[in-house]
């Protein structure tokens, strides 16, 4: 249910950005639209994986360095049936973990120094065996487009609204008139960024339960995500990129009250719970 929901709103975010290319410049705008959700999937698949690391300063750890990590994770790959990831440290404080890489050949776990000092190693596995759920089943890819593609909505909005007040395209041309613009762009920008929350939460409720199967023991999750939210709030990554808040396992800037509700993760107690749910089902 949850695959086809995540198929379904990546179509309507497609569906979005073209719309917008055609109300700015009629057929032709169309075509430039999706000629750049072309390119946002092309960059998307190639090069998300290196950006993102880069933008952390992660880097590459064996296993002489990481004994433990690279045990766990070598269980964990086994287990799912995936090559085994590279592995990234992340000098950083905050306690927080995120999965990269276009498919699982090409998978990347990367945790941060700050995860690595407050859980222990049942709760450590829970947290690794949701981030290789990730890359088993592509999610960041997938959440990864959804960004991009929500970036540039944004940014046809944008385009779309200035457009009319200077050299916009006029009704006989194909364009949109000035109300028309205006109210579809802004609704689409709206849209745009609720269907990506609801594409990262799907996803993450699917890797929870996947990496509790994993361990076959959803407590390891839940204890590790109770502990993950006190750190965070106590340290939270203020060098963190918004872009990238949908890649982390807990949302690095500990969101809270009404910002809480445009979170890319869903509710941490609501996460909680649903472990819990499993774990008293076995």
């Amino acid at each position: 249910m949850n695959q086809a929901k995540t198929f379904f709103l990546m179509v309507v975010l497609t569906i979005i950005l073209v719309g917008l290319g055609s109300l700015i410049g009629g057929k032709n705008g169309a075509v430039l639209a999706f000629a750049v959700a072309l390119a946002v999937n092309f960059v998307s698949y190639w090069f998300s994986d290196r950006i993102v690391l880069a933008m952390y300063g992660a880097r590459p750890v064996t296993e002489a360095e990481a004994p433990q990590l690279y045990r766990i994770v070598t269980t964990l790959s086994q287990r799912a049936s995936i090559p085994m990831p590279r592995i990234y440290i992340i000098e950083n404080d905050s306690p927080n973990a995120f999965a990269t890489g276009r498919n699982p050949e090409h998978g990347v776990v990367a945790v941060t120094t700050g995860i690595l000092r407050i859980l222990d190693l049942e709760e450590l596995e829970g947290v690794l065996a949701h981030e290789l759920s990730h890359v088993k089943h592509r999610d960041i890819l997938i959440s990864t487009v959804a960004a991009a593609l929500a970036g540039a909505i944004t940014m046809l909005a944008n385009v779309a609204r200035w457009s009319v007040f200077f050299g916009g395209r006029d009704d006989d041309e194909g364009g949109g008139n000035i109300v028309s613009v205006i109210i579809f762009s802004m609704v689409a920008a709206f849209a745009a960024m609720l269907i990506q929350l609801a594409i990262s939460r799907s996803r993450e409720y699917l890797a929870d339960e996947a990496g509790a199967r994993l361990t076959g023991n959803p407590l390891y999750l839940a204890n590790a995500l109770r502990r993950l939210e006190t750190g965070v709030a106590r340290v939270p990554m203020e060098d963190a990129n918004p872009s990238t808040a949908h890649m982390f396992i807990v949302n690095p800037f500990s969101a809270k009250g009404v910002l809480a509700l445009f979170s890319t993760h869903p509710p941490m107690e609501e996460r909680i719970r649903r472990l819990e749910d499993m774990a008293h089902r076995r």
